[in-house]
């Protein structure tokens, strides 16, 4: 089984960290490509302002100069999934879980567990980058599928941008989770439930050490209760009544 999150733009670099050790050749050859970059190419690629570009362009230019520290995956992410996740006091148990269930998607090291050390950066797959002729997603796939390709139950805490990184077969054998809020008895999706609730089901399915669909559907995540008549095969629905 694995577990699959995003990746988060806001990072976290008040945390222990350690020296840099180097890149794999698939993440050397995509940071070949973005070292090219001016600082207004990267202020083009991440639609952001020229003081905002250069913080990225000097994240970049440390890891190209070997000066970048590494921190633990999962806590230098730290977007609102993140931060409801229960990052600290875990037990032994639950660190075991993590380290074989739970990976994290990225644009840049490709699919990682959680406890990887990894550089701060911010890569997704919304850009236009190619390395060579390839485009990122494709770049990748074959990677993301090696890693869930023997698992029976691949569970998605994804977007559809991260998930696209997939081969079509195996999105297919994915079970996408999809949190809700019922209010006065209207259902209603944004993404600040999803994250939140996507941050609590990681930290409570290692907590119960879940291990099967049927696990999963009795959890009840921060007050997200499984609705059967909302889900499908591929589909488990969480709603919270507010």
């Amino acid at each position: 089984m694995k577990i699959l999150i995003p990746n988060a733009k806001e990072l976290n670099t008040h945390l222990e960290s350690q020296s840099f050790q180097g890149l794999t050749e698939a993440s050397q050859e995509i940071l070949a490509v973005i070292s090219q970059m001016m600082l207004e190419d990267l202020a083009d690629f991440y639609k952001l302002k020229l003081d905002k570009a250069q913080l990225e362009l000097d994240r970049w230019q440390r890891m190209a100069n070997g000066q970048a520290r590494l921190y633990l995956a999962w806590q230098l992410y730290d977007g609102l999934m993140y931060r409801y996740m229960s990052r600290r006091d875990l037990s032994p148990a639950e660190v075991a879980y993590l380290e074989e269930h739970v990976f994290i998607t990225t644009g840049f090291y490709g699919a990682i567990n959680v406890f990887d050390w990894i550089a701060p950066h911010r890569l997704d797959f919304q850009g236009s980058l190619k390395i060579g002729q390839t485009s990122l997603k494709q770049f990748w796939r074959q990677q993301y599928d090696q890693l869930v390709q023997d698992d029976e139950l691949i569970v998605s805490l994804l977007s559809s941008e991260f998930e696209a990184v997939f081969s079509p077969a195996i999105q297919k054998k994915m079970t996408k989770i999809t949190f809700m809020e019922d209010k006065d008895g209207q259902l209603k999706i944004h993404s600040t439930i999803s994250k939140k609730g996507r941050g609590r089901l990681v930290s409570e399915m290692a907590r119960q050490q879940v291990m099967s669909l049927e696990a999963l559907k009795c959890l009840q995540p921060d007050g997200f209760v499984y609705r059967e008549d909302l889900s499908t095969e591929h589909e488990i629905v969480f709603v919270k009544t507010i």
